[in-house]
C-alpha cells in the first residue's frame, strides 16, 4: 500500500485531544498526511476526553476515535461508565473501546497510603476494566489495552472473554514470551517509538519475534517521540520513522510492512474505513 512512492501507515494510538496540540492541530494532521499516515485513532482517557476525540473525528476525515476511561483515573470515574460509553460507541467513527486496562505503577501505598488503599484501587480498576469490556462486546468493538506493571492480571481479566472481544496491548514493551501469551488469546500488540531508542533492544527483540500480521504501529503521541525527535513532542507523522526501524528489524520492505499492518488494523477496527 503506497501513495506517491510513500508507504501508507496508520497511527493507531494518538492523544490528539491533549493540550499539547491545542495551537497547531491542523498542521500536525497535515504533516501526518504528507508523511503517508493515512488514518489516526485519537484515544479517550475519560468521558470528556472521549467526547473530544469524537469531536476531532468529526472535524478531520483522517481521524477516528476510541472511547474509554484510563486505569490511572479510576477513582474519578462514575460508578457505572456503561451508559455513556454505549452512546459514544454508536458514533460511526468510534472504532474501539480504549484505552482501558490495569496500571499498578503508582499504587496508593507507594504514595503514602496503606495496603488497604492498594486493594481498593486495584479492585476499582478491575471493575472499570470489566464494565468497558462489556460495552465493547455489546457494541461489537475491540479494546485498546493499557497495562503497566500489571501484565499478568490484565491478561487474566481479558482471557475469559477471548472469542468475544480482542485487545491490542498498546505501547508493547514486554518480552517475546509475553507477546506470545497475548497472541494465544487472539489479541494483538502495538509498537511505539521505543523501538528506535538506543536502549530499546528488548523491544526490537520482541518485534523480531512477532509475526508480521499480528501487530500494529502507533506513536502514543505526544509521548515517546522516536529517534531523531526523542525528547520533543511526538506527533502522528513520526510513524514513518517508527516504520523504518520496524521494517529493518523484520527484514521486509516498507511496502510489505504497510500492507501487513494496515490490513491488521482494518480487521481489528472494523469501522476503520
Amino acid at each position: 500500500m503506497t501513495t506517491n512512492d510513500t508507504a501508507v501507515f496508520y497511527d493507531t494510538h494518538a492523544h490528539l485531544d491533549y493540550p499539547d496540540y491545542a495551537k497547531d492541530l491542523p498542521e500536525v494532521i497535515a504533516r501526518a498526511q504528507a508523511a503517508g499516515i493515512a488514518k489516526i485513532i485519537s484515544i479517550g482517557t475519560s468521558l470528556s476526553s472521549s467526547e473530544r476525540a469524537i469531536q476531532l473525528a468529526g472535524k478531520f476525515p483522517s481521524v477516528y476515535a476510541a472511547v474509554g476511561w484510563h486505569p490511572t483515573e479510576v477513582m474519578k470515574a462514575p460508578s457505572d461508565l456503561r451508559p455513556a460509553l454505549r452512546e459514544y460507541a454508536k458514533h460511526p467513527k468510534v472504532v474501539a473501546i480504549g484505552e482501558i486496562g490495569l496500571d499498578y505503577h503508582h499504587l496508593p501505598g507507594s504514595l503514602g497510603g496503606n495496603a488497604g488503599d492498594d486493594t481498593r484501587y486495584k479492585q476499582r480498576q478491575a471493575d472499570i476494566f470489566l464494565q468497558q469490556m462489556e460495552v465493547a462486546i455489546e457494541a461489537g468493538l475491540n479494546c485498546i489495552i493499557h497495562q503497566r506493571d500489571a501484565f499478568d492480571d490484565t491478561l487474566a481479566q481479558l482471557k475469559p472473554f477471548a472469542g468475544k472481544v480482542r485487545g491490542v496491548f498498546h505501547c508493547f514493551g514486554e518480552s517475546a514470551d509475553r507477546m506470545r501469551r497475548v497472541l494465544e488469546i487472539g489479541s494483538l500488540v502495538s509498537f511505539t517509538g521505543i523501538v528506535t531508542f538506543k536502549n530499546g533492544q528488548n523491544v526490537r527483540d520482541t518485534v523480531a519475534a512477532t509475526p508480521l500480521d499480528r501487530f500494529m504501529l502507533e506513536t502514543d503521541c505526544p509521548y515517546l517521540a522516536p529517534v531523531p525527535y526523542r525528547g520533543k513532542r511526538c506527533e502522528p507523522a513520526y510513524v514513518k520513522e517508527i516504520s523504518e526501524v520496524v521494517a529493518q528489524v523484520k527484514g521486509c520492505s516498507s511496502g510489505e510492512l504497510s500492507m501487513a499492518t494496515c490490513k491488521t488494523a482494518r480487521e481489528f477496527f472494523p469501522k476503520l474505513f
